[in-house]
C-alpha cells in the first residue's frame, strides 16, 4: 500500500515558530524586519500568526535577513503543508466510515483485493486506495453521480448493492492494467467465434486459458473475477479506453450458464459498441432492454438456436442418447440443450444432470490473477 513503512510524525511546526524565535533573538520589531525583507508589514504577521504560508520569494528574502537558508523555509513550509494535508486526510478517513461498512471487506480481504485488518479506519483507508480516491464524495462521483463520461462507467444509483457492484467492477479494472493487449480488431473478434465455439464444444480442463487467449487475440480481455455476496452479478461488458472487457464471475458454477453468459457478453461487443456498458443480471439505469434482447439472442445463436429446440421437441420420447446425438448434429454441448429445455419447462430440472459439468475458475490460471 502507499503509506506502508511511512512515517508521519505526530506534530510538525509552522515555519512561524521558527520565524519568531530568530527575530526575537535578533532583537528586531517585526516592523524593521518587514522594511529588511521587503515586505509589507500585515503579510509578515499574517506568516507569523500562522495564517498565511512562507512562500519561495520570502524563503530567499529571509535569507538575507536571518541568514538562514531559503531551502530551511521552503522545507520547513512543505513539510508543515503536508502534515495539515494529513491531518484533513484523516479526517476524510473518519468521515468516511460508516461508508466503508457497506462493503462486504471480510470477503475482499479473503481474495486479497484488500489487506486483511479489524481496525475500520486501515480498512477506511485501504477501500480509498483499492478505488484510488481522496474520499469517498469521490467514490459517489465516479460510481453513483457517474461524472466520468466514459464507457467504462455507468450510474450505479438503482442497484440492490452498488458498493459491492462497484467493488467486483474496480478489481476487473485492476485485473485488466496488468494485461498488455493489441488494438481491437472486431473482424478477428467474429472469426474467432467458431473456435470459441469449439472449446465450448470440447470443455478441456484448461478451456478458460484457451478462451482468454482467443479473447486477447483479438484485442478483447476476459476476465475472471470472483463474485461477492449478495451480489447477483455473472458478468459484465464495458470499455476501458479503447479495449472492450469482458469480466464474468461463473455465478452459478454450472458450463451452460457460463457459455451462455460468455457468448451474451460477447454479443454486445460485436453489436452494441463501446458506448454500452452491460451488468449481466442487475437492474441498473443504463440498461436498455433491446439490447439486452439482442445479446441474448446472439448467445443463443452460438449456443443452441430455437430451431434446433424445436427440432428436438418433435420427438416426444427424449433419450440421454438422443441428447448426446443432437449435441454431436448441432456442434453443442449437451448442458445446452438441456440447460435450455429445462429453463423452458420441457423437462425437469433433475434430468441431464451428469451433463452439467461443473465449473470452478478459482481453480485456473486466469490473467491478472
Amino acid at each position: 500500500m502507499i503509506r506502508a513503512n511511512q512515517y508521519t510524525p505526530d506534530v510538525v511546526f509552522h515555519p512561524a515558530t521558527t520565524l519568531n524565535e530568530k527575530i526575537n533573538e535578533m532583537g528586531m520589531s517585526i516592523k524593521e524586519f518587514a522594511l529588511r525583507t521587503g515586505k509589507p508589514e500585515q503579510t509578515i504577521i499574517a506568516v507569523l500568526k500562522e495564517e498565511s504560508s512562507l512562500t519561495p520569494e520570502m524563503a530567499i528574502l529571509f535569507e538575507n535577513v536571518t541568514q538562514i537558508s531559503a531551502k530551511f523555509w521552503i522545507i520547513k513550509q512543505a513539510r508543515y503543508n503536508e502534515y495539515i494535508a494529513r491531518k484533513k486526510q484523516e479526517e476524510a478517513v473518519v468521515d468516511a466510515i460508516e461508508w466503508t461498512k457497506e462493503f462486504p471487506y471480510p470477503e475482499m480481504a479473503k481474495y486479497s483485493w484488500v489487506p486483511p485488518t479489524r481496525k475500520m479506519e486501515e480498512k477506511t483507508t485501504n477501500m480509498l486506495n483499492y478505488f484510488g480516491v481522496a474520499s469517498y464524495h469521490a467514490w459517489e462521483k465516479l460510481y453513483i453521480e457517474t461524472k466520468l463520461k466514459v464507457a467504462a462507467y455507468t450510474s450505479l444509483k438503482q442497484t440492490h448493492q452498488p458498493h459491492a457492484i462497484s467493488a467486483w467492477l474496480r478489481q476487473g479494472e485492476l485485473q485488466a492494467k496488468q494485461i498488455k493487449v493489441s488494438e481491437f480488431d472486431i473482424k478477428q473478434l467474429k472469426e474467432n467465434i467458431p473456435k470459441m465455439k469449439q472449446l465450448m464444444v470440447e470443455q478441456s480442463v484448461n478451456f478458460f486459458d484457451q478462451l482468454q487467449k482467443l479473447c486477447l487475440n483479438a484485442g478483447v480481455i476476459l476476465l475472471f473475477t470472483p463474485k461477492l455476496p449478495k451480489v447477483p452479478l455473472s458478468g459484465s461488458t464495458r470499455w476501458l479506453n479503447n479495449t472492450p472487457l469482458i469480466q464474468l464471475t461463473a455465478r452459478y458454477k454450472r458450463n451452460d450458464n457460463f457459455w451462455f453468459t460468455f457468448f451474451h457478453e460477447l454479443g454486445h461487443i460485436i453489436l452494441h459498441g463501446k458506448k454500452y456498458i452491460s451488468l449481466e443480471n442487475v437492474d441498473f439505469a443504463a440498461a436498455n432492454p433491446v439490447k439486452e434482447e439482442e445479446a441474448h439472442q446472439f448467445a443463443i445463436k452460438h449456443t443452441f438456436t430455437k430451431e434446433q429446440e424445436n427440432e428436438i421437441l418433435e420427438n416426444q420420447n427424449i433419450t440421454v442418447q438422443d441428447i448426446i446425438d443432437y449435441a454431436k448434429k448441432f456442434n453443442t454441448h449437451p448442458a445446452m440443450i438441456i440447460g435450455r429445455l429445462q429453463h423452458d419447462g420441457f423437462i425437469r430440472y433433475s434430468v441431464g444432470r451428469q451433463f452439467m459439468e461443473p465449473i470452478d475458475l478459482n481453480s485456473v490460471n486466469s490473467y491478472g490473477k
